[in-house]
Parts: C-alpha cells; sequence; structure tokens
C-alpha cells in the first residue's frame, strides 16, 4: 500500500517538488478534479495539496483517504520552533501532534493525537543518516493562530510542551483517527515563532521543504547515499 503525503498550502507544495525534482525524480500529475495530486513511483509515494488551516486540511485529507488505501498517511509542510535550540532548517518529526486553540470557559483543551510508532520508531534508526540539519522529535503544536510574538511561543510552549508549532496537523490527525489510518506530521522549519516569522518564512521555505524532502525519502527508504 502507497503513502500519502499531504502539504498544506501551493507554496510549500512547489517548493517540495522542486527538492524533489532537483533529486532526480520525476513526478507525475494524477487527474483530479479537484486537487493538485502527483505521483512519485520509484517512492510509492503520492503528494497532494491539503489547504490551509485545521478544517480545510480535514476535509481535504478525508477526500483523499477515499481515493486509494493508505498505510500511511504524513503531515509535511513548515513550522515555527517554540525552542531556541532548532534551528532554521532543521526538521521536526512528530511523536505527537498536539492541538492547542480549544478554548472552553474555564481552561483551554488540548487534545493529542500519537504520531505513527512503527514510523517514528523507522524515523529515529534511518534519519541519522541526513546530512547538513538536525532531526528532532517530540510535539508539534497545531492551531489555526500565527505565532509571531515571544509571549505566545512560550505560552504555546508551557501548554503544549511541543518543539514545533504550525496549523494544519491536528486535522489531518482527526480524519486519519475517524479513518483508523496511521498518520504522522513531519515540519521544516522556517523561523522562531517571534516578529520576524512572516519574513523568515519567505527567506527559508526553500530550504525547510528541501529538508523535508529528504526526510520523507528516507521514510520511503531512499538509498542513503541519494539523500546526503
Amino acid at each position: 500500500m502507497p503513502i500519502l503525503v499531504i502539504i498544506p498550502t501551493d507554496g510549500e507544495l512547489n517548493e517540495l517538488i522542486h527538492a524533489l525534482e532537483s533529486r532526480g525524480y520525476v513526478l507525475k500529475p494524477t487527474a483530479d478534479a479537484k486537487l493538485r495530486k502527483y505521483q512519485v513511483p520509484s517512492l510509492g509515494i503520492t503528494f497532494a495539496l491539503g489547504g490551509l488551516g485545521k478544517v480545510q486540511f480535514a476535509v481535504q485529507t478525508q477526500y483523499l483517504l477515499g481515493s486509494d488505501t493508505w498505510r500511511l498517511v504524513i503531515c509535511a509542510g513548515a513550522a515555527g520552533a517554540l525552542t531556541d535550540d532548532i534551528a532554521i532548517g532543521d526538521v521536526v518529526v512528530a511523536t505527537e501532534t498536539v492541538e492547542h486553540d480549544i478554548r472552553k470557559v474555564g481552561r483551554p483543551l488540548i487534545p493529542r493525537f500519537i504520531g505513527d510508532n512503527a514510523t517514528v520508531a523507522l524515523c529515529r534508526a534511518r534519519l541519522p543518516m541526513l546530512a547538513g540539519f538536525r532531526v528532532h522529535f517530540g510535539g508539534i503544536a497545531s492551531g489555526d493562530e500565527d505565532i509571531v510574538d515571544t509571549q505566545r511561543r512560550q505560552e504555546c510552549r508551557i501548554a503544549t510542551g511541543a518543539l514545533a508549532v504550525a496549523w494544519e496537523g491536528a486535522g489531518g490527525a482527526r480524519a486519519c483517527a475517524f479513518n483508523q489510518v496511521p498518520f504522522m506530521e513531519i515540519r521544516g522549519i522556517v523561523d522562531k515563532a517571534d516578529q520576524f516569522g512572516p519574513r523568515d518564512f519567505t527567506f527559508n521555505i526553500r530550504t525547510a521543504m528541501q529538508n523535508v524532502a529528504a526526510t520523507v525519502g528516507a521514510i520511503a527508504g531512499e538509498r542513503s547515499n541519494k539523500i546526503i
């Protein structure tokens, strides 16, 4: 059964396509009336557009889940770092996706969705072979909020314990849990979730998605001498 990699936005998907093509892969567009989809048969992966925000990502993930029998779904994109020891261009492999923006009288709810244990273990074994960036394992916070100041960054870190923050992961995690399909999230770091975030995203998205592409390739069994 193939792997489905869902990328939130056109910009992130374009950079991922560029990274794969620069590695020698030919992406075959797949006919679909609603979404951009591409296949890389040699990797056994389909790449598809997921949409901005948790709800849209969940809707499009649910739609994509009906198109094949997938052995794994990956949400892959960009994120902001919630800790100072994670550098721009590093990759975070989520041991859990943590939904941080559900507000309830009294206290916020913090739902947690565990990343596929077998794939996380595979990443721990294979990803040290990657060169040029570090791979971190931990939570990725998910919520429809741009975190672009140091106070909110600290609040999110304390509330979730996550290493990075992005938008869409919880939507994909919920759709996959409903369908009993293994799920995990992988994010390349583009900013520090501070006031420079919007600028840094633009500057760093290509590097981050290149490293995400290398990480996804390692999961799919790409030879180590091709990912260095």
